[in-house]
């Protein structure tokens, strides 16, 4: 039983990670800045994590620190959430005489997944590498500050670099034409589409997408479930074998876009359609050493992932 600060506890992960520190019989003392955190062992305060004194009143009496907050493709927020924001949690937990872990969740975009090439799979000695855009950007800062206040005043971190995070019917919206083209985010969607494929979208006519690169071979990408990311938090908490480590977080696989396309297409009755992106690049994560230093072991592989996304659509 500890207490823990908790930044972020709004969002799609922060709600199941309030939920996991419950089942664990952990207090939660959560920044509030919009949305509430609910839960009976939640202590709300109010703030915004620019505001160091914020920081500082949640921190206060906390055992463990987790950040979570983090802002997408988005000039006008986020420097003041995601790094301003970490630089101000991290000089809390310095001022603070009883916290003994700090936890990052950054993400593989600080690594450069989908618009660099990685012929070998990605691991904790691949460099970080930002790809073009805002948010990868704020996870590279993030780390880099983590890493420093490690070493300059000895804070004890842990940080948990996932992949990209689906939950519920997440991934069928990913596989699905009509709900794809020109994201705000890259990588999370087909960008720019041939006029064949724009057609099928002015027409409303729904596609299971195969994204092939410049050769046209089709893509392969790595994902994870939130319940094994909820997995690896859980086996960080605390646990000394993580101090001064960051940890490469991912389903047990990757997967490949036609034999999933084709796997969803059977399972819908969905035509597949071809869509090109030659400047995307194929990339697996090896999550090797989380498995031998903190046991992780993720239970959701593709296949199952679609599976329970479409019992959840028949069901509901």
């Amino acid at each position: 039983m500890a207490t823990i600060a908790l930044f972020g506890g709004s969002g799609k992960i922060g709600q199941r990670t309030v939920d996991l520190l419950a089942e664990r019989g952990d207090d939660v003392r959560a920044l509030v800045h919009r949305q509430p955190v609910v839960g009976n062992h939640v202590t709300s305060i109010k703030g915004s994590v620019d505001n160091p004194q914020d920081c500082l009143d949640v921190v206060r009496d906390a055992d463990i620190v987790i950040q979570l907050a983090t802002a997408k493709e988005d000039a006008d927020t986020f420097f003041d959430v995601s790094v301003r924001g970490t630089f101000n949690i991290l000089e809390a937990c310095r001022f603070s005489d009883n916290v003994r872990q700090f936890i990052l969740l950054s993400g593989d975009a600080a690594q450069g997944i989908w618009l660099y090439p990685h012929p070998d799979p990605i691991n904790e000695q691949t460099p970080l590498a930002a790809y073009p855009g805002y948010y990868a950007f704020s996870k590279v800062m993030e780390e880099t500050m983590t890493k420093q206040y490690e070493i300059q005043y000895g804070i004890n971190t842990t940080i948990l670099r996932s992949s990209w995070v689906f939950e519920k019917d997440d991934l069928l919206n990913h596989f699905s034409l009509l709900q794809n083209v020109n994201p705000a985010e890259p990588g999370h969607g087909f960008g720019e589409v041939p006029s064949n494929v724009m057609k099928l979208v002015q027409n409303r006519e729904e596609r299971i997408p195969v994204l092939v690169g410049k050769t046209s071979e089709p893509l392969t990408r790595h994902i994870v479930h939130i319940d094994d990311l909820m997995q690896a938090i859980d086996k960080t908490l605390g646990n000394e074998k993580s101090f001064g480590r960051d940890y490469n977080i991912a389903a047990s696989e990757s997967f490949q876009y036609r034999e999933a396309a084709d796997y969803i297409s059977s399972k819908l009755g969905i035509p597949t359609v071809d869509i090109p992106n030659p400047d995307y690049f194929s990339f697996s994560i090896d999550i090797s050493r989380a498995r031998q230093e903190l046991g992780y072991e993720p239970v959701n592989n593709f296949h199952r992932m679609v599976d329970n996304a479409i019992e959840m659509r028949t069901t509901n």
